[in-house]
């Protein structure tokens, strides 16, 4: 992976599935991420909804300005070959 990487941010939950799974992938991507745990900030909560446009659901992840969604959708960008661009700063 490219050295200059846009910032990531995942906001989590720590007994989420896909939560863990997005996170594997960007650590096997090499990726540095910032994580945010909503249940141990609950605060925090409010600041991913409005970020994510209304989404409630854990893991919302964010490389650079763009709101990817949840793992899915991270895993949907690796399988068609975007992700890497998307990371790249």
């Amino acid at each position: 992976m490219e050295t200059c990487m846009k910032p990531v941010e995942i906001y989590t939950s720590p007994l989420c599935g896909y939560c863990h799974a997005a996170k594997r992938l960007l650590k096997q991507k090499g990726v540095t991420f910032s994580e945010v745990n909503v249940l141990a900030d609950p605060g925090r909560k409010g600041e991913m909804i409005k970020r994510a446009n209304g989404g409630r659901t854990v893991p919302q992840i964010f490389i650079g300005d763009t709101h990817v969604g949840g793992c899915d959708d991270l895993y949907a960008l690796e399988q068609a070959g975007k992700l890497d661009s998307l990371l790249a700063a």
